[in-house]
């Protein structure tokens, strides 16, 4: 083998192990980011069914206020 060669091997090796350490540390973040989804998720879900800070009949309000098109200065006035 040439210096040729040489060099391009240890260069397909130095990247192969690269690639398997940023390919770890992505499965990592995600298995991070599923759980704080997770998290977040019960939280929410606490708080809306728990009658917590978050009450059902508040969230309809806003949400027929923007199917309405209407903002709070607006509202009952055509």
């Amino acid at each position: 083998m040439d210096g040729v060669q040489r060099l391009l091997v240890i260069v397909v090796i130095t990247l192969t192990v690269l690639l398997v350490i940023v390919g770890v540390q992505v499965v990592f973040i995600i298995l991070d980011l599923r759980k704080s989804v997770k998290r977040l998720n019960s939280i929410l879900e606490d708080s809306i069914l728990g009658g917590g800070l978050i009450r059902p009949e508040r969230l309809t309000g806003i949400a027929e206020m923007f199917k309405k098109d209407k903002s709070i200065t607006t509202h009952g006035q055509e």
